[in-house]
């Protein structure tokens, strides 16, 4: 084995790392946008899947979003607190709790659209890059799931 062989231990060499500082980045580029909408980056996340799939059960938003009700909880009262989501149990399934954007909510839906054409020149990618960056950590996230649920089967 050569010196090019082993395993690097640089902190460049880490995609973990790149992954790390490029998603803290776009989060810090998206937080003074999103103060002025009165939004964290969690509950920006958490409105733009109802506004894309409109009401739907907390489950289903968790699995949209990839989240534990533990983490996803907190986030639906503090969006409820400030008027912009409704959480209701189902008449038909007591278990199961409903998650609908209330008309403030969609309101927040108009101002929301001037932030999708601003990232795109600070991130300095073509539209082709952009989406081609889109299905690789896609495919990134479905693998690293795949191979995180095989390993614990």
């Amino acid at each position: 084995m050569t010196a090019a062989d082993e395993p690097s231990l640089k902190l460049d060499d880490q995609v973990c790392f790149a992954l790390y500082a490029a998603s803290r980045a776009v989060t810090g580029f998206y937080r003074p946008l999103l103060d002025k909408l009165g939004l964290t980056y969690p509950q920006y996340l958490v409105l733009l899947a109802l506004w894309e799939n409109g009401a739907c059960p907390v489950k289903d938003l968790g699995a949209a979003l990839q989240l534990d009700y533990g983490t996803l909880s907190p986030l639906l009262k503090r969006l409820e607190k400030a008027g912009l989501v409704r959480r209701e149990r189902r008449l038909d399934d007591e278990r199961s709790v409903l998650v609908t954007v209330t008309e403030e909510g969609a309101a927040l839906r108009e101002k929301a659209l001037e932030l999708p054409p601003v990232l795109g020149p600070a991130m300095g990618l073509e539209a082709a890059e952009f989406d081609q960056l889109k299905a690789m950590l896609r495919k990134l996230t479905l693998s690293v799931v795949h191979h995180t649920e095989q390993r614990s089967a």
